[in-house]
């Protein structure tokens, strides 16, 4: 690897970047926009009471970031209201995932999170009435393919994603977390039966163990990872905030093996100790190790994601970074789908690519 990037440093030891020049400065904040989370290392200061130390110029930058956040707030709230509204005839449990989640249940990791789309998660069976909801409301599928359809419906997590004919805003609807093809889908029941409830709204979101793991399931089955750092602090800010919890990391161990989830806990607890020092029980990651593929796979995994996971600046990468982040989108299909599908899939996407295809 190059230097340590500084947003890593500003991350781990906030009080850091006190010492900054402004070329750091510059170069710390050009690095946190391009992850996504200026906002969310604007909070992180102000929570340190470190502020309104910064000098004036990059300071104006991280205030800026923070407005935009709240604004981006509130959009969110009406967006969930203008949805709400849609689906309330319908006696159907809406899970909200991810970002919008976190937004609605206050956790840390909702402070200065940005996201392009809001996902939601319904039952498999329940599909089609919602989804017929949605459409009445001016949602409309992005794509009409054929294929494509085919892929989302019989194969994927999801239908395809929906977007505001109006307000052009994007939904993702689920039914479960990962792809049928998985093999480590879990059994989406167990995630409806875990979940709680938010006081005054129709919308549910998971349980504090059931975020985390959707966290890690999303994070190391992706494979593009241009928002890898914001995910990887996302996983930091959650086990933070819920290790006050009693027996919380019993029950989370429990619940990555009830979801078949034991590998994806592992990778991210791994990651996030070695990324931004995260806090993780001796005896918890003795089980985990457990987990570990093997001390040569481990050591592959190592030398991708550690770079991957890094914001996508020029500044954080090395001569292997591009390498990494191939080879991590090559082993997302192959976990998302059984070769049999995979290899006439990647084909068929390949010539709409030379083609000059939309895809």
């Amino acid at each position: 690897m190059t230097a340590e990037p500084l947003i890593r440093r500003a991350f781990i030891e906030p009080e850091s970047v006190l010492g900054f020049s402004l070329s750091e400065w510059d170069l710390l904040i050009r690095q946190a926009r391009r992850a996504n989370v200026l906002a969310r290392l604007s909070h992180l200061l102000e929570s340190r009471r470190l502020l309104a130390r910064v000098p004036d110029r990059p300071g104006a930058h991280l205030r800026a970031a923070r407005i935009h956040a709240e604004r981006f707030r509130h959009s969110l709230h009406w967006e969930l209201a203008c949805i709400e509204s849609a689906l309330q005839a319908l006696d159907v449990p809406l899970i909200l995932l991810k970002g919008t989640a976190y937004a609605l249940a206050e956790n840390q990791a909702a402070r200065g999170r940005l996201f392009s789309d809001i996902d939601l998660m319904v039952p498999e069976a329940r599909l089609p009435e919602v989804e017929q909801a949605l459409i009445r409301a001016g949602w409309m599928a992005g794509t009409f393919d054929a294929y494509d359809q085919k892929y989302y419906r019989q194969w994927m997590h999801e239908i395809p994603p929906l977007r505001h004919l109006k307000r052009q805003t994007s939904l993702d609807v689920h039914h479960n977390i990962l792809p049928k093809t998985c093999k480590s889908c879990p059994d989406a029941d167990r995630l409806f039966g875990n979940s709680v409830g938010i006081p005054g709204k129709n919308f549910r979101v998971f349980a504090p163990e059931d975020r985390i793991l959707h966290s890690a399931a999303h994070l190391f089955h992706e494979g593009e990872l241009n928002h890898g750092f914001r995910d990887i602090s996302d996983i930091d800010l959650l086990l933070r905030e819920f290790s006050e919890i009693d027996g919380f990391w019993q029950k989370l161990l429990q619940r990555s093996v009830e979801l078949n989830q034991l590998r994806a806990l592992f990778y991210a607890c791994r990651y996030v100790d070695k990324i931004l020092a995260t806090p993780v029980p001796a005896d918890v990651q003795t089980v985990l190790e457990r987990q570990a593929p093997g001390k040569t796979r481990t050591r592959l995994m190592d030398f991708l994601f550690v770079r991957a996971l890094m914001p996508n600046h020029a500044s954080c990468n090395d001569r292997w970074t591009g390498l990494a982040r191939w080879l991590l989108f090559v082993r997302s299909h192959w976990l998302r789908m059984p070769v049999y599908l995979l290899v006439p899939h990647l084909l068929r996407k390949g010539y709409k690519r030379l083609a000059g295809e939309r895809l």
